[in-house]
């Protein structure tokens, strides 16, 4: 057989392996596209939800879903800079943000200075993860426990299973999160119904919560002082992140 078609059959058969390994890979996961916000200094040496300390000289981050162990990078939409980071904490919780970092993942990005940056994050090692854990819906976030209560029974009422899970921190908080949904896309849909109840409530979010986690820490919020001051109308409206 002339030189040139073993050249082409070889090529054929490298070019049909490729194909197959191509097919037998799992598609890679979309980008979570948002903005990213970062903490520092006055939480150095607090408890993470994880139940780690945290430390702002490691590359980690908070998210709402992923699981602890979860490394994801991180790269900057308006620049291209990136960061690889560990998923060791709860939150943000605000709706337009998906990723709050250590104030090292935030250097690291040049993010320290603008405060709020665009990112796409992407999963590039899953966490082996043994603990166990649960999705919900947070439907408000208060610092009066009236304005929680009255949240609560609404939220009975109208998807019936909720709670109040209460957060020791300088000041203290009550998250009212609803359901017992079995998947995140359960959740997910179960966040739609929880907007539509009504105006206070539609930057209900799905949060993950750790069984696991130690009492105070089963969802973790920082920037404390951010939160607005409490409303104490009749109709109580979540207090809310104003940076």
């Amino acid at each position: 057989m002339p030189r040139h078609r073993n050249r082409l059959a070889t090529l054929a058969a490298l070019a049909a392996g490729f194909a197959a390994a191509a097919q037998a890979q799992p598609p890679a996961a979309a980008a979570e596209q948002g903005i990213a916000s970062w903490y520092g200094g006055p939480f150095e040496g607090q408890r993470a939800a994880s139940g780690e300390v945290y430390h702002q000289a490691e590359l980690t981050a908070a998210h709402r879903t992923l699981a602890f162990g979860t490394k994801v990078r991180v790269r900057r939409l308006d620049s291209g800079q990136s960061v690889v980071v560990r998923i060791n904490d709860r939150g943000p919780y605000v709706a337009s943000r998906v990723i709050d970092l250590s104030y090292a993942a935030a250097r690291a990005l040049g993010l320290t200075d603008p405060g709020l940056v665009p990112v796409a994050v992407e999963i590039v090692e899953s966490a082996v993860f043994g603990g166990s854990s649960l999705f919900a819906v947070q439907a408000g976030t208060f610092r009066d426990p009236k304005n929680a209560s009255r949240t609560l029974a609404l939220m009975q009422q109208k998807c019936g299973v909720a709670r109040i899970v209460p957060l020791h921190r300088e000041v203290e908080l009550y998250l009212v999160v609803v359901g017992e949904p079995a998947s995140q896309a359960d959740a997910e849909a179960l966040a739609r119904t929880v907007r539509k109840i009504g105006k206070a409530y539609e930057s209900a979010l799905v949060v993950r919560l750790e069984a696991d986690a130690p009492v105070g820490q089963t969802i973790a919020l920082r920037g404390l002082s951010g939160f607005s001051r409490p409303r104490d109308s009749q109709t109580p409206e979540p207090d809310r992140l104003s940076h």
